[in-house]
């Protein structure tokens, strides 16, 4: 059956982006069918709508994955468009697993030394919709020098539960890009510090990783896991980790695998209409300028499809890129000389 994907390509780059992305899906030969919308700030701007009435159930309904570029414009400041679309959809559609693959795709792209494709190839899974943005908190004495502010950091057994089922049963479903099996879970927080929070995620994952004896479990404090990151990225398979920390966590390793602009990202809930989305923001800054590297569109777009169920062509789509990588038909930000347009150009037309 053909697959309906709705695309909201943003604002700033992700409309450059996800242009070339959904050019790319066409070429696969995926047989699929985008609508696109307008929701963004030119939007928000013009008619004061950030989402349309019954926007996300119209969503969930009608179609059967969502493909995101970015927000953020700096003539909206407080940027409330970009967080009723982006953490409403995440919030509203019970989106609770962010998946980030972190994959290295060619030794040229990683600045650690002596480190090989083989050695970056795992997956972070954050917990997306509680934690520290929830916006549960609040200020009193605002702009006094007696200021409080407080943010609170929601966990429920019922979330942490989940997002860390989830990543061991992603764990046995899952292999390498060798096509070995995943075999260790690694749940990071800061329970030394945040005992209330940690002591729940501990718990939580002890019981559900007897669950599953054939899987190895890990803990890491969260701050000894940046430093391992870095350090030797090849012990690791799957992470799971709360919201914030999770946030933090796969920037840091979106650079080993060439940066932000190639980091691909599915905001997932089992199912259900999930959405997908590229890690990097809109960068107003170089909006329109045509040199924003389309990779991590285009992969979250080999992300989605093999989500649907459409592998063969996603794999088409992630092979396409890693050539183009090998050959450097790339932008400047990973060695190449294309433009936005040609380097989306260059892998749809090896597809074809």
């Amino acid at each position: 059956m053909k697959k309906r994907i709705a695309v909201i390509p943003g604002d700033g780059i992700g409309v450059e982006v996800i242009a070339e992305a959904v050019k790319v899906i066409h070429a696969s030969g995926a047989v699929v069918e985008t609508t696109q919308f307008d929701w963004g700030a030119n939007r928000y701007l013009a008619d004061g709508v950030t989402v349309p009435a019954d926007g996300f159930r119209m969503l969930g309904r009608d179609f059967d994955a969502i493909l995101v570029g970015a927000f953020g414009d700096p003539r909206v400041p407080s940027n409330i468009h970009a967080k009723e679309i982006l953490l409403g959809m995440r919030f509203q559609m019970d989106l609770y697993a962010n998946v980030r693959p972190v994959r290295l795709l060619d030794a040229s792209l990683c600045p650690l030394k002596g480190v090989e494709p083989k050695d970056v190839d795992f997956v972070v899974i954050r917990e997306n919709t509680e934690g520290s943005y929830t916006d549960a908190g609040g200020v009193f004495k605002h702009g006094t020098p007696d200021e409080i502010a407080i943010q609170e950091d929601i966990n429920t057994r019922k979330g942490v539960e989940r997002i860390i089922r989830y990543a061991f049963d992603y764990c046995e479903r899952h292999t390498k890009s060798d096509g070995t099996q995943r075999k260790q879970v690694l749940m990071s927080d800061k329970s030394n510090a945040m005992t209330h929070a940690g002591g729940l995620w501990q718990r939580v994952f002890k019981e559900v990783g007897e669950e599953y004896p054939q899987i190895t479990s890990q803990h890491m404090f969260i701050d000894a896991l940046c430093m391992q990151i870095v350090r030797d990225p090849r012990q690791f398979d799957v992470i799971v980790t709360n919201n914030m920390f999770g946030d933090i966590v796969t920037d840091l390793a979106a650079s080993l695998q060439g940066g932000l602009g190639m980091a691909a990202s599915g905001n997932i809930r089992p199912e259900k209409t999930s959405m997908f989305e590229p890690v990097h923001g809109s960068a107003p800054l170089i909006a329109g300028e045509n040199i924003a590297n389309p990779f991590g569109a285009i992969l979250t777009g080999a992300m989605m499809l093999n989500h649907l169920g459409i592998a063969n062509e996603s794999g088409k789509i992630e092979a396409a890129v890693l050539e183009a990588v090998r050959q450097k038909k790339t932008t400047q930000d990973i060695g190449g000389s294309l433009s936005t347009q040609q380097a989306g150009d260059w892998v749809a037309k090896h597809l074809g």
